[in-house]
Order: C-alpha cells, then sequence, then structure tokens
C-alpha cells in the first residue's frame, strides 16, 4: 500500500512533469504564432468570454473590455464583457493569444 508521504511525493513530480511539459508546448505554440511589429492582435466577440486574461498579461495596455448587451434576452447573465484590442497600443507580442482560453484572439497583419 502507497503511504501519505510516497503519495505527495508523486503528486509533486507529476506536477512538475506536467508544469514542464506545458511550458514546452507553450513555446512551440509561440514560435507558430506570428507576431511583430507588423501584426496586431484580432478579438472575434463571438468567442470572446470575458475573462480578463489577456488584459492581465497585455504590458502594453492595449486591451479593453466593454460591455455588450445580450444577444437574447432569455440568458440572464449578470456581465457580458467583451475584450476590444487598442491597435495603436499593440506591439504585436503575441502574450494574449496564448492567454486566451477560447482561441478568441489571433494576430493579424496590420
Amino acid at each position: 500500500m502507497t503511504s501519505p508521504t510516497e503519495l505527495a511525493k508523486r503528486r509533486i513530480l507529476e506536477a512538475e512533469r506536467i508544469a514542464i511539459m506545458l511550458a514546452r508546448t507553450k513555446g512551440e505554440r509561440r514560435e507558430s504564432i506570428k507576431g511583430g511589429e507588423g501584426t496586431v492582435a484580432w478579438v472575434t466577440e463571438s468567442l470572446c468570454i470575458g475573462c480578463d486574461q489577456c488584459t492581465i498579461v497585455c504590458d502594453d495596455d492595449a486591451i479593453e473590455l466593454y460591455f455588450k448587451e445580450m444577444a437574447s434576452p432569455l440568458m440572464n447573465v449578470p456581465s457580458n464583457k467583451k475584450a476590444s484590442i487598442i491597435r495603436d497600443a499593440c506591439t504585436g507580442c503575441r502574450l494574449c493569444v496564448l492567454a486566451c482560453p477560447t482561441d478568441a484572439i489571433t494576430m493579424i497583419d496590420r
């Protein structure tokens, strides 16, 4: 039978393994996303859930959240926010694309 100490050690090792794997995957994904001064982030409004992750990682203050009325009056949602990119402030760093949990943000040519 596995002791609690042994189980705790296994969990720590597994958490480290997963963290390394996610970091590697994130690095590979970042390399495949175009970016730089010739690009700007673009938000697909229908995919955005207003989670605020993009504004947290944006060092350039190039993203703001705005309130959007619900398309259907049948849905009672207390807050329906969407992200918007401030094109002039966006440097094309791709951090928001990597942070977005719904893949609502993509990089496009300026």
